[in-house]
């Protein structure tokens, strides 16, 4: 009897070996489409996919998404990615849904659409509201389900997901938000501490945030570059250059410009200042990457919200992966750096598919979910941990000292000394030593030599290692420092020095691989941490505050969270800098409203940091 319920319990990986093709989909499903009505009458675009098997009840799997239903036409099948033929030889109904205003769907779209929590008519609409809508119509109206349904969805599918953990209908009893749009002020994406990611954000809304009068499957142009070089690009064009050639059409584009401050505009498009609202019912599973270069802030504190404002089932999984990179069949490597083992397949077969079938069909057990499940990269090990940070954690400071010295203890000084450089907004830092045009995934975890090499880059950096240090948790930079004008950013790197002799092992099987087998992995320097700071906020993000030039002021602020082990015989390096280009805006050094800033505004400074005085706080598991 325990060999058949095992048997049964493993069912739904042992038929992923076989092709999920058109022939196995025209076998097994059947594909409609259809529009569901809303309750103010609009009607949005859905995608179904539905088990022909009437052997049992099916549970619904759904998506919401900005980025469209296709292919459409109910002769056409999707593409499904590896991990989601779990489902599909699960027996789940696969249902992917046009949010209003996009592709085929009705209305008018609203990016990260605010979260009303009082509303009294039926033309008081939200996400979370259309989300009720679908799936009380789907519950009512498709044969043979069993009234229970689960969400998810990646980047912004991640933010709609959020949404439906808000939506209160009773079937929603499974939401896993993946690297969630959360903050577009705060971390994801286009803004971090209120810096702008412009060459995120120029490169996406250039196409996607083209207006859309009706409804259609035909989706919009990009932006017609005039080089491929990325860092000429954004050099030529300040912000004020970057609203002209966005032009007047974009509405989302313009709101950035008109709330430069995290203003009631911004804080309205913050889910977590609403997950009190999530039922307790609902079971919540956040899933993202340690290296995600776009939206790893909303994972880890979605996650934090909802443990601190809700008593709801919560979980969190954080992979070393890229943007989505767990649903791509492959995590055993991310750019230059190996993780021992495919972690994408680790995540589908022992967290994400048992949580579903567990909620959603009452199969197996979340019990082996533990509350959070964390990648260690360096000792590239799986933790499953009851609390996180773990109980074991420990904030240490690790002190900025003279002569680009790291230390854990402070080193006295005869008299105050700094380390200084000239931030000169003509020639910024690169953020990647080759040149691009689309904005790397892999500069998470690249080589930081090129910027060693910088003379606007303070590198300081400890002894060699002689037993393992372990951090897992916030990090927090607290510099003291000055600046010779009224303005300046301030970007802190984590970084992992490996030894002289590094080498990886040669691959002995195809999870063990590397995306260039060539480089010089001797001295690599691993980014492991990096954050920029807007320092006109140091102290609001409401209301900034100039520099009083030459004058020391503490700039302090708190990273996404880490999990490495920096391992015996490594150093632990750390670089500070005031730019970080393309991809952060050019602060012009100067307070004022930078969305407005021309050529004339930039101007060069003198950035003095503090030794003794300045340290990175580290969270070390003791």
């Amino acid at each position: 009897m325990k060999q058949c319920l095992l048997f049964i319990l493993l069912l739904p990986f042992l038929v992923q070996s076989q092709p999920i093709d058109s022939a196995w989909m025209a076998n097994n499903y059947t594909k409609k489409e259809l529009y569901i009505p809303m309750r103010d009458g609009t009607k949005l675009f859905t995608s179904l996919y539905i088990p022909k098997s009437s052997t049992e009840k099916h549970p619904f799997l759904l998506s919401r998404t900005p980025y469209s239903c296709a292919p459409y036409g109910e002769t056409k099948t999707k593409n499904f990615r590896s991990y989601q033929k779990a489902y599909l030889t699960g027996g789940y109904i696969m249902v992917t849904q046009d949010v209003r205003g996009r592709w085929m769907s009705e209305g008018t779209f609203v990016d990260v659409r605010p979260y009303n929590p009082n509303k009294k008519t039926s033309t008081d609409i939200d996400e979370a509201s259309d989300t009720y809508d679908t799936v009380d119509w789907l519950v009512k109206n498709i044969n043979n389900n069993n009234g229970k349904v689960g969400v998810f969805g990646i980047s912004y599918p991640g933010f709609y997901a959020t949404m439906a953990a808000l939506s209160q209908h009773p079937a929603v009893v499974a939401v896993s938000p993946q690297a969630p749009v959360t903050d577009w002020f705060m971390g994801d994406d286009f803004h971090h501490n209120g810096a702008f990611m412009q060459m995120d954000g120029f490169a996406f809304y250039s196409s996607f945030g083209k207006p859309r009068p009706v409804p259609t499957t035909v989706g919009p142009t990009g932006f017609n570059f005039p080089t491929q070089d990325n860092y000429e690009f954004y050099l030529r064009n300040p912000l004020s250059s970057l609203a002209k050639l966005m032009g007047d059409s974009i509405l989302f584009w313009k709101e950035l410009y008109a709330h430069p401050t995290y203003d009631a505009w911004w804080q309205a498009r913050n889910p977590r200042n609403f997950v009190q609202n999530i039922p307790t019912n609902v079971a919540m599973l956040e899933v993202g990457g340690l290296f995600d270069a776009e939206d790893c802030f909303g994972a880890w504190n979605v996650y934090k919200s909802v443990e601190a404002k809700t008593k709801t089932n919560n979980k969190i999984v954080m992979g070393p992966w890229y943007h989505g990179q767990w649903a791509s069949g492959d995590g055993t490597h991310l750019g230059n750096v190996q993780f021992e083992s495919n972690t994408s397949d680790w995540y589908t077969e022992n967290i994400e598919v048992p949580f579903f079938n567990f909620y959603l069909k009452g199969l197996g057990t979340a019990d082996n979910i533990s509350e959070a499940n964390i990648f260690y990269t360096g000792e590239n090990k799986w933790h499953q941990l009851p609390t996180w940070p773990p109980a074991n954690m420990q904030p240490t400071n690790l002190y900025l000292q003279s002569k680009g010295q790291l230390s854990f203890a402070i080193i006295p000084d005869k008299k105050p000394s700094f380390a200084t450089y000239i931030s000169d907004p003509a020639k910024p830092v690169p953020y990647t030593e080759d040149v691009h045009f689309r904005r790397t995934r892999e500069y998470m975890t690249d080589d930081q030599r090129f910027a060693a090499r910088r003379p606007d880059v303070l590198v300081f950096k400890t002894d060699t290692l002689t037993d393992d240090v372990t951090i897992a948790g916030p990090l927090v930079a607290d510099l003291m420092v000055s600046i010779s004008s009224t303005d300046a950013d301030f970007v802190v790197k984590l970084i992992d020095v490996f030894p002289d002799d590094f080498k990886y092992p040669m691959a002995s099987n195809a999870t063990m691989q590397l995306a260039q087998p060539s480089y010089v992995m001797n001295g690599y320097q691993m980014l492991i941490r990096g954050e920029v700071m807007r320092g006109k906020f140091r102290n609001s993000f409401e209301k900034p505050i100039a520099f009083v030039p030459n004058q020391p002021t503490q700039v302090k602020y708190t990273l996404p969270d880490v999990a490495h082990t920096f391992k015996k015989g490594h150093r632990i390096m750390v670089q500070i800098q005031s730019s970080w280009f393309p991809l952060v805006d050019r602060n012009p050094q100067k307070f004022m409203d930078i969305y407005k800033a021309t050529e004339p505004d930039f101007q060069k400074a003198t950035i003095k940091v503090f030794e003794n005085q300045s340290k990175l706080i580290l969270p070390i598991v003791k």
